[in-house]
């Protein structure tokens, strides 16, 4: 049986940039799910179950992120991390 992986681009719309609220909401949410959820920013890539690892992109606002999500439940996982990237974390 093959891992199936999704991945989805999205815009950090906020206007702090991802930073430690919103990127204590996506660890959260990405612990959630069995698959392997990682997010590449540039030439970085972080463990999205990892606060300090998600932290360490420094990814400021308009900054493109592919979100990359490998396993069983990979796409519920990507609908439920882009949907936070869609709502600005709440932040608005």
């Amino acid at each position: 049986m093959s891992e199936q992986t999704v991945v989805r681009q999205v815009v950090v719309g906020m206007r702090q940039g991802l930073h430690a609220r919103p990127a204590d909401m996506l660890a959260r949410e990405a612990r959630k799910w069995q698959s392997r959820i990682e997010l590449v920013a540039g030439s970085q890539r972080a463990d999205g179950k990892s606060i300090l690892e998600v932290l360490t992109l420094a990814a400021e606002a308009g900054t493109h992120v592919v979100i990359e999500a490998t396993g069983p439940d990979a796409d519920e996982a990507i609908g439920a991390i882009g949907g936070l990237f869609e709502r600005n974390f709440d932040e608005d």
